[in-house]
């Protein structure tokens, strides 16, 4: 086909639906084999990329609205309109640049959050199968064309608007245009031009999800052109940034505006009680409000979870739902699928079964990207029972395997890629074999019928019917085992599930040559058994080590499949999972009711042989028993698990559409490492939340208290014949401190590098407060200690220098030294919070150079505030001398042994705390410890 052909016609130009199959393909300038490689490319350049253009859920205006919406911001912008009327025009216009500039700040952090969350979900691997030249290829959904032809099955994302060229017991879920939840049956027969979309049966539309069966269809439509494209609008997809945390922050912020208002209330009452002016003590309590509300909170906040959503990205954990974050450090058991998250997806045929013996095979499997890994020879001497076991392993199979750059890739599922392998191995040419024992029909595999059955012919016009799936299900249907008994070939399968290997039976039969179907009833029995074929995923190496890790922080690891309960227990043995119990299986489950399904739930690590709707009885039994779960799955009947789960965690690779869209998680290497990884951000994240939180509300209560000390204790002065306040900050200077020095050196608490034992703590209760006795008392402590240092050194330098400089540069003087005082506190006080518990020394000194960058930036930017005129000028201050200077370090430096010493007060308490409780005993089963931060 030439690339210079006119233009395919676009689906707005044809009822596609009203034609038949070859009237389609004709229209569409294509074939049933597929387009080629070059005139794919050219299409694609013609049509643009098969993607719709995400839309924002909310407008610029409507964030930067949230971001004033805010009582703290109301309070602040009084206290901004309250001091231009009392005159202090200055302090005014610098309260309404802080609120400004902290509106600008949340809006652009959470703007960019927002943004980088949408790139972080694109990122998300979306493929599909397609033919080019007659052959299965896996491209990027966002590469389909119109004319190519595409594969479907059950699981599957339908990528773009297509009509059925085939399909067999096909099923469509078409919610998402049509509003009716019960999926669609499709058919090939073209229907009436003026079929609504709901009875188009004759197409599949874009983001709608195959439930049942198998199809071929070929693209008609992509990206805008599609159905889904032009109702695009009304599928606006919003990020939401709401998350435990920050709800909770929200809450506080009431309670701490309520509490501000009151304070200041009964500040204003002790000013005019002592002899204020009334101008005087409404300024005091004006300063008391922007001294008290943390204006760079939300503004941290958001910026570390962004960089925490970043971080697990790198770590091959993209977030899809921002609250995942949070919750992945409260985690308490983690269900995992077996095959390819805790395996290492490579299945491998070790052993084949016949009734007239036994054939070991080894050295033969592929890779997760799908090379196939070839044997040295070809084991053309396997007996002809053998070569007739592997001969119908690779022909009732829907994988393939072709040569491309001098590799082998592999299309389909993992455990058929095995057979076909190890047919190649064997010296058996699939593509050979498929083509003179040619495919007439099939029953597709679906899990509630545990086996696949095709109908062959060969060039005789003979046909057999192939069947292939679980063991117990195939030899129901065989009438002859070749002389054994069931209980032998049953003894069999359990000798080879006890190595740890997946078992797979095969059988065939003869059927007339006339038979040009095959229906579920043509499987029912009359079938010859030809043997079984073991295979091995052995288990991923940073698998073993991440369940290790995963036990050592209190999460236990509980391994759900539908492989046989030997095989389950054999690989969770080797991952340390099973810790001699036995596999219960999915058979079991179903007997049990509530009571005893929560108590095994609890107790038992490895189930097996599992259905879809077992999964979810145990996630709900688990979460009955008060437990955070985490649930991976990669299959449309994954989805319901993977959203009663807590945290509903995908397989990028080989997960279907239906399982990423229902997941909190999708990792993009389908392996369990991954979600120890994700766990262990999650921890760090959260740790360094409370970092900041344990930074920058000391900083506010001490304010207050040097505010509150002034008001209550310090003299009024008779100045020139009038009273006069003293008071040891202006406004101006407490907004420097709150908002230009605490957000500059909170912000790099966000990079801080994880703490040792982040992985050898119990997890976090989602319940626990987020402010604990913890966070509470050391802010009390670093306030009181902050408030003593600051207005000792103000009152110090003002009754010294007041009788050689006079009042006005004394109290300039004076109140530019408790401002340095407090900065030097915070720049100390920095290196505290690095680890909540122990010295910085421990988790290295130089592993977050941030802080030191921040540190060093405030300290230019305080110079600056002291020396540089124009400063001097806007916030009241006056140059200092070194020795000035360095008696505000020496004050600041202070919180340095006592927060040391604090802390190892507390490590002493709790080592004894663990010694009266029993050390290393075991988290409880119904609800696990509370975790401490600090």
């Amino acid at each position: 086909m030439d690339s210079h052909d006119p233009p395919a016609v676009t689906s707005s130009q044809q009822p596609w639906h009203a034609l038949p199959p070859d009237a389609v393909l004709k229209a569409i300038q294509g074939t049933p084999d597929g387009l080629s490689e070059h005139e794919a490319r050219a299409r694609l350049e013609r049509h643009g990329p098969n993607v719709l253009q995400r839309v924002s859920g909310e407008s610029p205006l409507k964030l930067l609205w949230r971001q004033v919406n805010n009582p703290l911001i109301w309070v602040l912008l009084a206290s901004a309109g309250l001091a231009i009327a009392l005159g202090k025009v200055t302090d005014g216009i610098i309260v309404l640049a802080v609120v400004v500039l902290n509106t600008l700040i949340g809006f652009v952090q959470e703007f960019r959050a927002g943004k980088a969350i949408e790139a972080l979900t694109q990122m998300v691997p979306e493929n599909a199968t397609v033919l080019r030249e007659g052959q299965k290829v896996t491209v990027p959904a966002a590469q389909l064309v119109p004319g190519d032809v595409v594969v479907l099955a059950s699981g599957d994302k339908v990528p773009a608007d297509v009509r059925l060229l085939a399909e067999r017991n096909l099923q469509v879920e078409e919610a998402a245009l049509t509003g009716e939840s019960v999926p669609s049956e499709k058919k090939v027969a073209p229907v009436d031009t003026s079929a609504g979309i709901g009875d188009r049966t004759s197409m599949a539309f874009g983001g709608t999800h195959v439930t049942y069966g198998t199809g071929t269809a070929v693209v008609v439509a992509t990206g805008s052109a599609t159905e889904l494209g032009r109702i695009s609008q009304l599928l606006r997809e919003a990020v939401d940034l709401q998350t435990p945390l920050t709800k909770a922050l929200a809450s506080i912020g009431r309670y701490l505006t309520i509490a501000i208002l009151i304070i200041s209330a009964v500040l204003l009452g002790v000013g005019l009680l002592r002899g204020y002016a009334v101008a005087e003590s409404l300024l005091a309590a004006l300063t008391l409000a922007v001294a008290a509300i943390p204006e760079g909170l939300p503004a941290i906040v958001t910026i570390a979870l962004a960089i925490g959503v970043q971080y697990m990205a790198a770590r091959r954990a993209i977030i899809r739902k921002l609250p995942a974050v949070e919750t992945l450090g409260s985690t308490t058991v983690i269900c995992s699928d077996k095959t390819g998250t805790l395996t290492r997806n490579e299945m491998t045929v070790q052993a084949l079964w016949t009734p007239a013996g036994f054939y070991s095979l080894s050295g033969v499997g592929y890779s997760p990207q799908g090379e196939v890994r070839r044997g040295d020879q070809p084991l053309a001497s396997l007996p002809e029972d053998a070569r007739e076991l592997l001969v119908a392993g690779a022909l009732c199979n829907d994988a393939s395997v072709r040569s491309k750059d001098g590799t082998w890739e592999l299309t389909g599922d993992p455990t058929e890629g095995a057979l076909l392998v190890a047919a190649e191995k064997a010296g058996l040419r699939v593509e050979e074999l498929r083509s003179r024992r040619s495919r007439v029909d099939a029953i597709p595999f679906e899990s509630e019928n545990q086996f696949m059955a095709t109908l062959n012919e060969d060039e005789r016009g003979a046909r057999s019917l192939f069947l292939k799936g679980a063991p117990e299900v195939v030899l129901r249907r065989c009438d002859s085992h070749e002389g054994l008994d069931a209980r032998t070939v049953l003894a069999e399968v359990e000798r080879l599930a006890s190595r740890g290997m997946r078992v797979l039976a095969v059988a065939s039969k003869s059927v007339p040559g006339s038979q040009q179907g095959v229906r579920l009833e043509d499987a029912a029995g009359g079938f010859r058994l030809l043997g079984l074929q073991g295979m091995i995923d052995p288990p991923r190496e940073e698998a073993i080590q991440a369940v290790k890790a995963c036990h050592a922080a209190g999460i236990t690891v509980k391994m759900i499949t539908g492989d046989h309960a030997k095989t389950a227990e054999a690989i969770g043995a080797q991952l340390g999972i099973l810790e001699g119990g036995r596999a219960v299986t999915g058979a079991e489950l179903a007997e049990m009711d509530e009571a005893r399904l929560r108590g095994s739930a609890t107790s038992s690590n490895v189930f097996a042989r599992v259905a879809p709707e077992h999964k979810l009885r145990l996630v709900r039994a688990l979460q009955t028993e008060g437990h955070v779960v985490a649930m991976t799955g990669d299959g449309v009947n994954d989805a319901p698990a993977l959203k009663q789960a807590n945290i509903g965690v995908a397989m990028g690779i080989t997960g279907t559409a239906v399982s990423k869209e229902a997941a909190d998680i999708i990792l993009t290497d389908d392996n369990f490492a991954s979600i120890a990884a994700a766990v262990e951000e999650g921890r760090r994240v959260y740790d360094n939340l409370i970092k900041s939180l344990a930074f920058v509300l000391p900083t506010n209560l001490g304010l207050a208290l040097i505010l509150i000390v002034g008001v209550a204790f310090f003299p009024i002065l008779h100045i020139n014949g009038e009273r006069e306040a003293l008071l040891a900050m202006l406004p101006s200077q407490l907004l420097w401190i709150n908002l230009v020095a605490t957000v500059a050196l909170a912000l790099p608490l966000a990079f801080e590098a994880r703490e040792p034992d982040v992985m050898k703590r119990p997890p976090r209760r989602p319940d626990s407060p987020v402010l604990s006795r913890f966070v509470l008392m050391r802010t009390v402590l670093v306030a009181v200690l902050m408030c003593a240092g600051a207005t000792g050194l103000f009152l110090w330098e003002y009754n010294t220098e007041v009788a050689r400089l006079g009042h006005d540069m004394a109290l300039r003087e004076a109140q530019t030294m408790a401002v340095t005082t407090v900065i030097m506190f915070q720049m100390f006080y920095l290196l505290n919070c690095r680890s909540l518990r122990d010295s910085f020394f421990r988790i290295g000194v130089f592993s977050n150079p941030f802080v030191y960058l921040g540190i060093g930036l405030l300290a230019l930017l305080q110079l600056g505030f002291i020396f540089l005129p124009f400063m001097q000028r806007v916030f009241g201050t006056a140059p200092l001398t070194l020795e000035a200077l360095g008696l505000c370090a020496l004050v600041g430096a202070v919180v340095l042994p006592v927060i040391s010493v604090e802390k190892w007060w507390r490590s002493r308490r709790a080592q004894r705390s663990r010694r009266e409780r029993g050390a290393g005993r075991q988290l409880p089963s119904r609800v696990p410890r509370r975790a401490t931060v600090g």
